[in-house]
């Protein structure tokens, strides 16, 4: 089923969680270990993050450097099927521009929908390390707005080497990111909602957030929004802080901000249990509040850790 459809066909705001690949060497267990504490809350479906390849360099004999590719986690695709076939949830895999071609791409949409899932949440994803910006495959996208494109036109019939429509198109429900505290590389809130109106024009159908801690931004990024002419839901994405250091590695990896009552709250706990707790607490009043302005989904980043999204949910669902 259609993410859009999960919401049309509910009363009350769903929970919904994102989970991570687990990491090469690991198997399903992990990531099933990892899902089955949440699985009580009845999630409709479950986001499944994409990390793209990395790049490594090994000196050879002659001194000279050999660039090789290397990958940290198992295939988004596989990993959906295996979730939607072991929960019979739906399942929402992130597809990426970088690390793909058109073909890459096209061959993972053919086999998603083969697989019977119905949604993909584009991305453009992150520059590797080794680059000081974004740079696409060659024979890729550039910008998440051309992979909408690419998957607006399957739905169509319309594959890479047939000039003419097929009637065995495809169907993916299309999700795109929205990002309350402007996108990093965006000169400004303007420009960038500019950018993610013209993604609702070609065809995304909802809108999930990057991961903010006061609710106020995305209260104004919704009304923003909506001056803008973009009417799609709009799903708030939450994350409990886990640890102390999240404190500067969450503003520095996401570029958000994180609320002085929140930080000092973290910066006063004597160790990581107890900034655990505060986290807890204070997720659990953001979602409070975003219920009641009435989200239609609390979208939860869980980044391989259940425990405190798991605390959240049990005081919420």
């Amino acid at each position: 089923m259609k993410v859009t459809e999960h919401f049309k066909n509910s009363d009350k705001t769903l929970f919904t969680l994102e989970v991570l690949p687990p990491l090469k060497g690991e198997n399903l267990k992990s990531l099933f270990n990892h899902i089955d504490p949440l699985m009580e809350f009845k999630p409709p479906f479950v986001d499944v993050t994409y990390h793209r390849e990395e790049y490594i360099y090994k000196q050879r004999e002659n001194g000279l450097l050999e660039k090789r590719t290397t990958r940290k986690r198992p295939g988004t695709v596989g990993i959906c099927a295996a979730i939607q076939n072991h929960y019979k949830v739906d399942t929402v895999p992130h597809l990426i521009c970088g690390g793909f071609s058109k073909e890459e791409t096209e061959n993972a949409l053919i086999d998603l929908h083969f697989l019977g899932i119905d949604n993909v949440l584009v991305l453009r994803g992150d520059c590797v390390k080794s680059e000081q910006r974004f740079m696409p495959e060659p024979g890729g996208h550039n910008y998440a707005s051309e992979l909408i494109e690419q998957v607006v036109r399957m739905n169509n019939g319309c594959y890479l080497d047939d000039e003419q429509a097929f009637n065995n198109g495809t169907d993916f429900c299309v999700g795109v990111a929205g990002y309350p505290e402007k996108h990093f590389e965006s000169p400004n809130m303007k420009s960038d909602l500019r950018w993610l109106k013209k993604k609702i024009d070609l065809g995304a159908e909802y809108i999930v957030t990057q991961m903010f801690f006061d609710n106020q931004k995305y209260f104004d990024f919704v009304h923003r929004c909506r001056e803008e002419g973009i009417t799609v839901p709009i799903i708030p994405g939450i994350k409990p802080l886990t640890t102390k250091s999240q404190l500067t590695v969450l503003p520095s990896f996401f570029h958000i901000e994180i609320p002085c009552e929140l930080a000092e709250a973290v910066e006063d706990c004597a160790d990581n249990k107890a900034a655990a707790q505060v986290g807890v607490e204070w997720a659990i009043q953001q979602s409070k509040e975003l219920m009641a302005f009435g989200v239609p989904c609390l979208h939860y980043y869980s980044m391989g850790k259940s425990e405190s999204v798991r605390k959240v949910a049990q005081a919420l669902f």
